[in-house]
């Protein structure tokens, strides 16, 4: 993984959270900001762990998840560029109920906690956009319940798929591509499957002529039908 030194400062203020705040405000936070690099399979922190503050992914891809008392492996969330994780457990000052671990050589930006109150305690605004961001992912979170408990297993990977497409199809067209972002046995246990489920939804979509499956790379024959499919 290169080392090169990276722009802190540049990256923050391209963060929503951290977008409305003067440079005087982005740089106090730069300086109690860390870059964190680790290679594909490092875990980044283990369950227990207590956090001191949260992580913002610069790329790469970061896998949280728990093993069950029957030793089984539950994926709660991948995450990507782009995206945050961990304010919730800072701001409860609990330990994390999970494990991080990194899916692909990841660059990554810790935030100090004593960052993040201070900003609290000068900025309203700044708690209003932290807050906005943890309920925009408590929201995501009673979806994916909401999808668990309603949803069947086949419509669970459709909609997986679905979301996977990068670009909304332009009105009309019909088909699309999909490439995995990690191993099949992780997105199974993210959808709360096993694998084998997995497999087998794979290959009825493909009997029925939905998609067509080449290792991670996915094809999708015709949108509305897949998105229509009820299996």
């Amino acid at each position: 993984m290169s080392q090169e030194k990276i722009d802190i400062p540049g990256l923050l203020s391209r963060m929503p959270l951290f977008s409305a705040l003067s440079s005087e405000d982005l740089q106090q936070v730069a300086d109690a900001t860390r870059e964190k690099r680790i290679q594909k399979g490092e875990m980044l922190f283990q369950r227990g762990d207590q956090p001191k503050g949260f992580y913002y992914v610069i790329f790469g891809q970061i896998k949280l998840a728990f093993s069950s008392p029957n030793g089984n492996e539950k994926v709660v969330e991948i995450l990507g560029p782009h995206q945050s994780f961990g304010e919730a457990v800072m701001f409860m000052d609990r330990q994390y109920p999970v494990f991080a671990e990194s899916l692909a050589d990841t660059l990554l930006l810790h935030i100090t906690r004593d960052a993040v109150f201070n900003l609290i305690d000068q900025d309203a605004g700044f708690a209003r956009r932290m807050l906005a961001g943890m309920a925009i992912r408590l929201h995501s979170m009673v979806r994916d319940v909401e999808s668990y408990s309603l949803r069947s297993s086949t419509q669970r990977v459709i909609g997986y798929l679905l979301q996977q497409v990068s670009d909304a199809p332009c009105k009309g067209a019909t088909q699309a591509a999909v490439d995995l972002p990690t191993s099949k046995q992780i997105i199974a246990s993210r959808l709360n499957l096993t694998p084998e489920t997995l497999s087998r939804i794979f290959n009825e979509l493909s009997n029925a002529g939905l998609i067509t499956v080449q290792g991670k790379h996915i094809s999708l024959h015709n949108v509305d039908k897949l998105r229509n499919y009820e299996g």
